[in-house]
């Protein structure tokens, strides 16, 4: 697989996304499928591991740790703090620096590992300046607990002012044909200051892949049933969205999930994709996205098919974008 700098690292030009294994889209896959997706990623030559602290409460590193500990030498170590669950067992968002450090020290012992190459503070905590939580991360970089930071769901703005107070990695946020938040400002600040951009959900969580037509299908606890574009008219309105994907696809000689990823990462050479997955199929098509090179003709067709003005409904409902601080786009009601 081809490479992309992530700061001092030569990651895959596509990562994976760890999230899946253990945490959002229901029950998560039986240990033994996660661990064969785990290793078949390594094989496949994705260097690019994406966890969190969040994850399954502790529990996607531990598999990580559990499985790879033996390849450690094969891929880049990423996680993520400053969310986790509170002494209530509930989800919180807490970017103080000791609760930073506990997170991290917390993450090393379930990774299995002595330092983490990157590490995200997942979430921009409101009531504490960026700068103290930089701050902390910076603290665990001369402590050799970490050797690059980065931020999750910023701001172009609070991105410059982490960046003051230490060398920012890595940017990651949400970024697909649907989702363009970043394009407002956050792509031109992370390629102004030589930052890489890794792109979550560059799938839109599977909807891209063409499979998911019924939205009952989904299993209770699916965090995208609490997404707006997932639910009632927005959905029935963005289906009529993959008959022009379908299409392009076709015509580039890939599948419909191969082609949201190829225009992903022609929107720059910094960017990098990680799609999730509990399936190695998967797993495998959207490895080979890394050999599609779209036309001009075709990445400007998907531009004119999807975009704000013709998704319909918010990424996040209003109680979870608040949580966030990213420059949002006006999208069609």
């Amino acid at each position: 697989m081809q490479t992309r700098k992530l700061g001092p690292f030569e990651s895959s030009a596509i990562g994976f996304g760890g999230m899946c294994l253990s945490h959002a889209y229901g029950t998560p896959p039986d240990p033994a499928t996660a661990a064969a997706v785990l290793l078949r990623a390594l094989d496949l030559g994705i260097t690019h591991i994406d966890s969190a602290a969040l994850y399954g409460f502790g529990a996607n590193e531990t598999l990580i740790g559990n499985v790879l500990g033996g390849r450690r030498h094969e891929f880049i170590l990423i996680t993520k703090g400053g969310m986790f669950r509170n002494a209530q067992g509930q989800r919180e968002i807490d970017g103080r620096p000791e609760t930073i450090r506990k997170n991290c020290e917390d993450s090393l012992q379930r990774l299995r590992a002595d330092v983490i190459d990157l590490y995200y503070l997942h979430r921009w905590d409101k009531r504490v300046p960026i700068e103290e939580s930089v701050g902390a991360l910076s603290d665990l970089v001369e402590e050799g607990k970490v050797r690059t930071i980065g931020l999750s769901e910023v701001s172009a703005a609070t991105l410059r002012k982490a960046h003051a107070v230490h060398p920012i990695t890595a940017l990651q946020t949400e970024y697909s044909l649907w989702t363009r938040n970043a394009e407002v400002a956050v792509l031109k600040t992370c390629r102004e200051l030589g930052i890489a951009f890794v792109a979550f959900s560059p799938i839109a969580r599977g909807f891209f892949g063409g499979q998911l037509r019924d939205v009952s299908t989904l299993p209770p606890k699916d965090i995208r049933l609490a997404m707006p574009r997932f639910q009632g008219e927005h959905f029935a309105r963005n289906l009529g969205l993959l008959e022009g994907l379908s299409d392009v696809a076709r015509e580039s000689g890939c599948t419909m999930a191969q082609a949201a990823l190829a225009w992903v990462m022609a929107q720059g050479p910094y960017i990098i994709p990680i799609p999730g997955t509990t399936r190695i199929d998967h797993l495998e098509e959207n490895a080979r996205a890394d050999q599609i090179r779209l036309s001009p003709t075709a990445l400007a067709k998907l531009d004119e098919l999807i975009n704000p003005s013709t998704v319909s409904g918010a990424r996040y409902n209003a109680a979870v974008q608040q949580e966030i601080d990213t420059e949002e786009l006006a999208l069609k009601t």
